[in-house]
């Protein structure tokens, strides 16, 4: 049962940054885009996503899934997916691995195994040899969550009007909350639902650490890592991960700049005349595809490892001078 809406994209909408002729970046190399309309300037944005065929595919009818990761000046990498994307079918977190760039108003990818990918406008034609693998339009999923409504008694940490519940709560970008926010209140156990956006960074490698980098940090203690991850192997430091401690079931990054969600429930550790009784526990959703089943934690993850636990604290949505974009905040305590 797949967990992620989908839309497809008309197959005119992208005749305009197909056409080879790369004349528009709006990034500078190295820079980091967080306006969709600035990034659509970017050829390369609108090949850069995801490729997959109708949702009977989608239900694991022996299809493929395509992700498009864009490399800057009309280069990319890909991962092909048997079964079709991750949380839709793909098996086990394997893809192939393909390479290409755009020449002629056409993009041509190629696998070290034969895999062939040529994509013109929005559709997607994948061969090998002389067989035909698929012919698919490129799709934009949208996470079954997404603008989920807060339940009666729940906390609305961020709504789009102010960011009085954060420390620093003049750091908006319009009606985005801007990372590099500490909540001003602590909590107990909860359930915490949030939004949020990974900028467009093409230039920046793939899985680097400066590619999109923030983070869900509760109680200075527990992050689950934000990051673009989005095309590549889901590891313990990358999207979704109990940060250097446990990658994530599925790597269910979208592409830069689309819309995700987190939907985490978290345990507080117990403790009983100044001595841990019981450990931390979490289960995490990312763009609702169970990532964390009631995972236990016996510490803190990375650095937090090191500080002591505790059963009430705050909810810091890290900085690590990556322009990440939060919205939807709201959490109910148990």
């Amino acid at each position: 049962m797949t967990h992620i809406k989908m839309k497809f994209t008309m197959k005119f909408s992208a005749i305009l940054f197909v056409a080879g002729v790369h004349i528009l970046h709006a990034a500078k190399p190295g820079n980091a885009t967080t306006d969709p309309k600035e990034a659509a300037l970017d050829p390369d944005f609108a090949i850069q996503g995801e490729y997959a065929a109708s949702a009977a595919i989608v239900k694991d009818s022996g299809g493929y899934g395509l992700q498009v990761v864009a490399l800057g000046d009309g280069k990319f990498q890909a991962a092909l997916y048997k079964g079709g994307l991750p949380g839709s079918g793909a098996k086990n977190n394997e893809f192939t691995l393909l390479k290409g760039e755009t020449k002629g108003g056409k993009t041509t990818l190629k696998a070290s195994g034969g895999e062939i990918v040529v994509i013109k406008g929005d559709t997607a034609t994948g061969t090998k040899g002389d067989e035909k693998l698929f012919v698919y339009d490129r799709v934009e999923r949208e996470s079954a969550t997404l603008g989920k409504k807060p339940p009666k008694g729940a906390k609305i940490l961020f709504g789009g009007k102010g960011a009085d519940r954060f420390s620093d709560g003049k750091k908006l970008d319009g009606e985005l909350l801007k990372e590099g926010v500490v909540s001003t209140d602590s909590f107990g156990d909860f359930a915490l639902h949030l939004e949020f956006r990974t900028p467009y960074k093409p230039k920046t490698k793939p899985g680097s650490q400066d590619r999109g980098n923030s983070g869900v940090y509760i109680f200075n203690n527990y992050e689950t890592q934000i990051l673009d991850s989005f095309g590549i192997k889901g590891e313990f430091n990358f999207c979704g991960a109990l940060y250097r401690k446990k990658p994530p079931a599925v790597n269910m990054c979208l592409p830069p700049l689309a819309w995700q969600t987190y939907d985490i429930e978290f345990t507080t550790p117990r403790f009983k005349d100044g001595k841990k009784v019981k450990n931390a526990r979490i289960t995490t959703r990312h763009n609702g595809v169970l990532i964390h089943d009631d995972f236990e934690l016996d510490k803190g993850t990375g650095a937090g490892g090191g500080r002591p636990e505790k059963e009430k604290g705050q909810i810091h949505l890290q900085g690590h001078g990556n322009p990440v974009r939060f919205r939807n905040i709201w959490l109910l305590e148990k």
